[in-house]
């Protein structure tokens, strides 16, 4: 049995990689501010330095996922992203590196570093163009990661969008399951033409965990890797196919408020790391996902 610390265990991927590393047999240690399934839990702020030190050094982890971030693109205070997702992060990393036997230890960075490149599929080798400050406080968060990558055995995951039951209702999907779980005849939406890779994030807490308890050969420390589907699918389809299984319709009026000026049109991953690295992965179709969040009471998750 490995000790595994979780930051951001009461989010929305941190309740289920908790769950995915219990059942594992794992001791499972979490940053989290409500109840989440970990053995033990710790409301420390992650630019409270000397707090996380004492944890850090109390837990010595072998394994570290550090999902801990704003990551509402629409927040309001810019700041706040690289308070807590730049400096934050660095806080977590200098108390890993000081430890006698440092663990192996995950990121969640995002897809979003890549901005609008012109590229039908983009690879770890796309140069990233962050388009706002979400996606600049992940790019930033990356650089600082790689100066400690010589201390810390760490892998970068960029993922792609991912849904499933239990996400907050102001992300896009839940919204929309909301609207047609209550039989609403009405959506406000802004491009429903933008295309995106949704993958399960049933599927990413099994590759998360898998990354770091079996750490790919080809891997060196600081290495990025991109987790999606490799598929693509419009909003507009991804509307469809919830009627579908609904059996109901909804009519879509765009609101010119959530429009984005600088929205990408196309996100999709090349998975051939993803592949390579992960083998064999098993993973939840796209009907199956939303159908399970169809299901699923609103604001609860199936663990």
């Amino acid at each position: 049995m490995q000790t595994c610390l979780v930051t951001g265990g009461s989010g929305f991927t941190g309740r289920y990689l908790i769950a995915q590393l219990k059942a594992q047999g794992h001791r499972v240690v979490a940053l989290a501010s409500q109840p989440c399934g970990a053995d033990e839990s710790h409301a420390i702020d992650l630019n409270d330095a000397t707090a996380l030190t004492a944890l850090v050094n109390s837990v010595a982890p072998q394994q570290v996922y550090h999902l801990a971030a704003l990551s509402f693109v629409g927040h309001p205070t810019p700041l706040d992203f690289y308070q807590v997702n730049v400096l934050g992060t660095e806080t977590l990393l200098k108390a890993l590196s000081a430890l006698a036997n440092p663990p192996r230890v995950l990121l969640a960075s995002s897809a979003n570093v890549y901005g609008a490149n012109a590229q039908a599929v983009i690879d770890e080798h796309v140069s990233p163009a962050p388009v706002n400050h979400y996606a600049n406080s992940k790019m930033a968060m990356e650089h600082i990661a790689r100066t400690y990558a010589e201390r810390l055995p760490l892998l970068i995951a960029r993922p792609f969008n991912y849904t499933g039951p239990g996400q907050a209702a102001h992300f896009l999907v839940p919204k929309i399951v909301q609207h047609i779980q209550q039989r609403e005849r009405v959506i406000e939406l802004g491009n429903t033409h933008v295309s995106r890779d949704f993958s399960d994030v049933r599927d990413i807490a099994t590759i998360y965990s898998q990354l770091l308890s079996e750490w790919p050969a080809e891997a060196v420390s600081g290495s990025t890797i991109n987790v999606g589907s490799g598929e693509a699918v419009s909003l507009k389809e991804m509307i469809h196919r919830l009627e579908m299984l609904a059996n109901h319709s909804l009519e879509v009026k765009v609101n010119p408020a959530f429009v984005r000026s600088n929205e990408i049109p196309e996100l999709k991953a090349c998975t051939q790391r993803l592949n390579a690295w992960v083998p064999g992965l098993k993973r939840y179709s796209l009907d199956q996902t939303l159908a399970d969040m169809l299901e699923a009471v609103p604001g609860s998750s199936l663990y």
